[in-house]
């Protein structure tokens, strides 16, 4: 933890701190550090400076000492050792005299308290504040004790307040789970909170509704520990592909290609910002027209003027003509009404696509990318081993707990490989995080196992420990197929993709460990995955670990037939592919990568069931908040 330079003016050695856990830990915690406790020790009686917000407080009322009262008709000056006294202060001293006065002769005892209340100055009775403050650097939280003559206690209180404090370092005055606190000399800064529109002012929000306040959430220590996680498995995951000879790739976020060739992708366009008129509801007439054809009216309309010249022709009555011209006069209303429409509709449409051609900020079509692996390629063909994180979009309206709009991805290509060393690739690096993380963020890994899932530490060791069994995706419909004493949802049968339910089975109770399923059906993986001799499979690879699929793999179709093929088989646009073709002309190589989906990483190393909680941000379908 950090602790900021000496100053040389008063007061003297003076230190910004970083709350450090070590301080603040109850007695039995990670007693393996305890050279870091003696350590902090050693700031007892130093004056610092500390910074945070308010988790939790209660205040403590001061004793009052016995109080002198002056002899009846005695000099008040005199009796107070010659100190000038208040009219004011001798006049409380002697209520209680004048409210057994007014007892013995009826009065109205609290009649006459309210009123003597009301003329009297009321003092706030002195107090001690005791804060719970975090500055976001650790767990636990330090102890700051702050006298209310530095400030109200209802000032600084309440949940969620900002305080920087001046004061010294002590041993905690009282007998708890803290053994340093310290004592508020000053406040420097004080940031006031709205109880009442403050989300965190109540206690024990679930995760769910923590959702709707992303701006603040982090300030709670669950979320608050599931960040630090989040950063420690970044920079692990940078460490390993460096310390690998892997170079770091940005690769572009608006794109012209489909990546993947068959997922719903996210359109790029240009707009005005300016604010525009909400939407008018349209009338309810229009609604119960919509579906009604503007030829079927006119013939209708054609049928109706018969009817009325006929019945002008006969001796019928003008009740019967009356009701058909009128009859007439709301069809052809009808007819006015839905050309109208039409032309609108025709109007739009023509405006959409003159946008399109020429007012477009690209020259052709722009999407959000899905994957960064086909500009990856084009690196590794040059550079060798390349890696590249960062958010990709999926326009996926699924209301499943592992997928978001918005994911980030960690992506790999290895020139001069193939399959088999990208799942060595992707083993070695999730063995490798398992460790980093275990090791380097033990501390909020330890709360979330006390107040999240308790099986965090054995599913971490298990990942970093055990030898992943690798099996084809075929031997996988295999097992599933002869389970007899459990009844799957979705039927297994070879060509149809393997579900959560499928995966879990065979992580937890069949293999009971992590598998690596490969060689799947080429219609179930992207357009540019190397087709097998098989003619029916590809190469590629899903590692399953308990609770989810982790990272999927593949090696890339190097052959130029091969990919022409394949691109024509799935009705994708040549054109959008021709600079990938090139790279397939212009001197090709074997090469795999994998991807690896960091926010379910995230879900498993904090045993968190749903991805927007493991997400600062999250966007997903029917919902953005900020």
């Amino acid at each position: 933890m950090a602790i900021g330079k000496f100053q040389t003016q008063n007061p003297p050695f003076f230190f910004i701190v970083k709350l450090p856990f070590v301080l603040l830990r109850p007695q039995g915690a990670f007693e393996n550090d305890s050279g870091s406790w003696r350590r902090w020790f050693g700031l007892i009686d130093q004056r610092v400076v500390v910074g945070g917000w308010v988790k939790s407080s209660r205040e403590l009322r001061k004793d009052h000492p016995p109080a002198t009262q002056p002899p009846v008709g005695g000099d008040a000056k005199e009796s107070t050792g010659g100190k000038d006294v208040k009219c004011v202060e001798v006049f409380q001293s002697r209520i209680p005299f004048l409210r057994t006065i007014i007892k013995v002769f009826g009065g109205n005892t609290a009649h006459t308290k309210e009123k003597l209340d009301s003329i009297l100055p009321k003092s706030a009775a002195p107090s001690v504040s005791n804060l719970l403050i975090s500055d976001g650097s650790c767990v636990l939280s330090l102890q700051v004790v702050v006298d209310s003559s530095l400030a109200p206690p209802s000032q600084i209180m309440p949940t969620g307040t900002c305080i920087l404090a001046e004061g010294v370092l002590q041993k905690a005055s009282l007998q708890g789970k803290y053994a340093i606190e310290l004592k508020a000399e000053k406040l420097l800064h004080i940031g006031i909170v709205d109880q009442d529109n403050y989300p965190l002012s109540k206690r024990g929000l679930p995760l769910a509704r923590l959702r709707d306040c992303a701006h603040f959430r982090p300030r709670t220590t669950t979320v608050a520990s599931v960040m630090k996680v989040r950063n420690g498995l970044n920079q692990a995951s940078h460490s390993f592909f460096q310390n690998h000879g892997f170079i770091h790739v940005e690769v572009p976020i608006i794109t012209a290609t489909n990546t993947e060739g068959f997922s719903d992708i996210f359109q790029v366009s240009t707009s005005k910002s300016s604010a525009k008129e909400p939407k008018k509801e349209e009338p309810a007439s229009m609604d119960d027209t919509k579906n009604i054809s503007l030829e079927t009216v006119k013939l209708s309309i054609v049928e109706k003027s018969k009817k009325v010249e006929e019945l002008k022709r006969s001796d019928s009555n003008k009740e019967a003509l009356a009701a058909a011209v009128q009859d007439l006069h709301k069809t052809n209303l009808l007819a006015a009404e839905l050309e109208a429409r039409s032309k609108l509709k025709s109007k739009s449409r023509s405006t959409i696509e003159n946008i399109k051609k020429k007012d477009g900020y690209f020259t052709n079509q722009a999407f959000l990318t899905t994957s960064g692996s086909l500009h990856l390629e084009s690196c590794a063909s040059a550079l060798g081993n390349v890696y590249a994180f960062g958010p990709r979009f999926q326009a996926d309206k699924s209301e499943s707990k592992k997928l978001l709009a918005e994911k980030w991805m960690i992506e790999t290509e290895i020139a001069f490989s193939e399959l088999e060393d990208a799942m060595n690739c992707a083993e070695d690096f999730l063995k490798f995080v398992s460790n980093w993380v275990s090791e380097n963020c033990y501390e909020n890994l330890y709360f979330l196992s006390k107040r999240v899932d308790k099986t965090i530490p054995d599913r971490l060791n298990l990942l970093a420990s055990t030898v992943f069994e690798k099996i084809t995706y075929t031997t996988a419909v295999e097992v599933l197929s002869k389970v007899t004493d459990k009844t799957f949802e979705a039927k297994i049968q070879w060509g149809v993709a393997l579900t959560e339910e499928h995966e879990s089975y065979l992580v937890d109770e069949f293999y009971k460990k992590p598998i690596i399923v490969y060689d799947h059906p080429k219609e179930l993986k992207p357009f540019n995955v190397r087709l097998n001799d098989d003619g029916k499979t590809v190469a590629a690879f899903d590692l399953i670990i308990p609770k989810a699929t982790l990272i999927r793999g593949s090696q890339k179709e190097e052959r130029l037939n091969h990919l022409s093929k394949r691109i024509k088989e799935l009705g994708l646009s040549k054109d959008q592919y021709e600079w990938y073709l090139d790279l397939r002309k212009q001197g090709t190589v074997k090469h795999s990568g994998f991807n690896v989906m960091f926010d379910v990483m995230v879900l498993f190393a904090t045993g968190l069931n749903d991805v927007r909680d493991a997400v600062p941000f999250p966007r997903h379908h029917g919902k953005i908040h900020n």
